[in-house]
């Protein structure tokens, strides 16, 4: 029989760690929507909860889960991926530095820019894809090293196992944010990185109705017990009824992300052949930049497209004509999603102005590639 760590993923993720079989005999956990728990009468909680804020039976089930399915020691939800990121700036002290990757989404760029600098913290970015001149910049005060691979929007590759073992000999963290991933395609904490950050909204709900992010642990760090205190000392939790939402949306994690990701490998390779297409970004084509480190790292290149056509006004366009796609921001729900980064991040954005971003969803590939190839013929 399989010792259950050797279980494969789909199954860790219908069989979490600690699920049990409760009286009634519910096939699916319930949820408890409680907000305080009940002392015995020597002052105690025998429940081993006493306020919601504190803790929750569901929620420590979702966090029981994420650390699983991460090859973490430990997780921590919060309200949104937002809050999430903010918990791992805020665990640092005043005066270190954090090395960030340029190419990032664009929320938590703002933060960085705007916010971690009031905590007395200093951020530089640089382009993590490359990789010799980011680590070159390392400094004795860094204490994170932030990136994301693949990156929002580009879809740059960061090389893991390489920014770890650089972090390990400076004495900083890595934090990787997987959202684009998932922990389906990849697993920052075996190639070395000390935390990964997710925005539970996207992959990990799958179904654009729940609002969540997270935070994994490699280690019982000191920085993540800071991020832990932050978790109820900001008020910054994940209710009960969102984490019960993540955990029914969990169980099929595993099948969703795998259709979307053959799905979009077929689409990104239609639209890198495609003479009305500049420039393709997905990490699963060969020869494109970043290929390699993808295939040591990823499972797959993922369900994340972007495009670039020859103008703005090319781009609006062809985002106006689809049909299947609607135009919308976020990512990772069953339906497929097309955005005009550049317009949602605002005036500061660095995104290209003619760059759209695709989503991929559980739509069959086909219909998918003619509602783009309608769009194109029609818009250009």
């Amino acid at each position: 029989m399989r010792r259950k760590q050797d279980r494969d993923l789909r199954t860790r993720l219908i069989h979490p760690p600690g699920l049990k079989r409760i009286p009634s005999g519910d096939v699916v956990a319930p949820i408890h929507m409680t907000t305080t728990f009940e002392r015995a009468a020597d002052g105690g909680y025998p429940g081993g909860f006493n306020y919601t804020r504190d803790g929750n039976p569901t929620c420590r089930q979702l966090e029981r889960c994420l650390a699983d399915i991460e090859h973490g020691s430990a997780a921590a939800v919060f309200a949104s991926g937002t809050a999430a990121t903010m918990a791992v700036f805020q665990s640092l002290p005043a005066g270190s530095h954090i090395l960030a990757s340029t190419d990032a989404y664009h929320g938590t760029l703002r933060q960085l820019r705007t916010l971690v600098p009031r905590l007395g913290i200093e951020v530089e970015f640089s382009d993590a894809s490359a990789t010799d001149d980011f680590i070159a910049r390392l400094r004795p005060e860094t204490q994170l090293i932030w990136v994301e691979t693949p990156s929002n929007p580009l879809l740059r590759i960061c090389d893991i196992a390489q920014l770890a073992d650089a972090a390990e000999r400076h004495g900083a963290l890595l934090a990787c944010d997987n959202t684009f991933a998932t922990p389906v395609l990849q697993n920052p904490l075996l190639h070395g990185a000390h935390l990964v950050v997710h925005s539970a909204t996207k992959y990990l709900g799958g179904h654009s109705d729940v609002t969540g992010g997270a935070v994994i642990t490699r280690d019982d760090c000191e920085a993540w017990r800071h991020i832990h205190a932050y978790q109820s000392g900001a008020g910054a939790i994940l209710p009960p009824f969102e984490c019960w939402l993540l955990l029914r949306s969990l169980r099929t994690l595993a099948c969703r992300v795998e259709a979307q990701s053959t799905s979009a490998q077929a689409i990104a390779e239609f639209l890198g052949h495609d003479r009305r297409v500049a420039d393709t970004c997905y990490p699963g084509l060969p020869g494109s930049a970043g290929f390699e480190i993808a295939k040591r790292q990823m499972a797959a290149g993922g369900a994340m497209i972007s495009f670039l056509l020859e103008s703005r006004d090319a781009a609006m366009a062809v985002a106006a004509r689809t049909r299947l796609f609607t135009r919308a921001t976020s990512l990772g729900g069953v339906e497929s999603l097309i955005e005009h980064r550049a317009s949602i991040e605002g005036p500061d954005t660095r995104t290209p102005p003619e760059l759209l971003r695709l989503s991929i969803g559980l739509e069959h590939p086909d219909d998918l590639i003619a509602d783009l190839d309608q769009a194109l013929g029609a818009a250009i």
